[in-house]
């Protein structure tokens, strides 16, 4: 079983779901966490004004996708995460693959890739 975690880009999250749904088994039902989140990298953010004075925020928006799946399935999701979320420019974001020891459904108890 592996965790996949993704930074991308907030426009880019539509695409992405796309992609994952024509990889993932369940289509439509795949199971997915979104959160809105802040990073620092390469990208530079947009120079905003404030009080008359023209800043560049330290931290650009992002959202970290969460997703569990079982190990046949992490290089397809990874792939679709990554044709759906890339555009070639900097700041597109990055993919972390994790070994995830194990998972426990709460409702039923199960564990391991069943209660993936």
């Amino acid at each position: 079983m592996k965790l996949i975690i993704a930074i991308i880009r907030p426009e880019r999250l539509e695409a992405v779901q796309l992609e994952l749904q024509a990889v993932l088994d369940e289509k439509d039902d795949y199971r997915i966490t979104v959160e809105t989140v802040e990073g620092h990298g390469r990208q530079e953010g947009e120079v905003e004004v404030f009080r008359g004075t023209r800043v560049r925020p330290r931290l650009i928006e992002k959202l970290k996708i969460t997703l569990g799946v079982n190990d046949a399935y992490a290089e397809p999701a990874v792939q679709a995460i990554l044709k759906g979320a890339r555009t070639g420019k900097v700041g597109d974001g990055k993919v972390f693959i994790v070994p995830l020891e194990d998972v426990v459904r709460i409702r039923t108890g199960e564990r391991g890739g069943k209660a993936i």
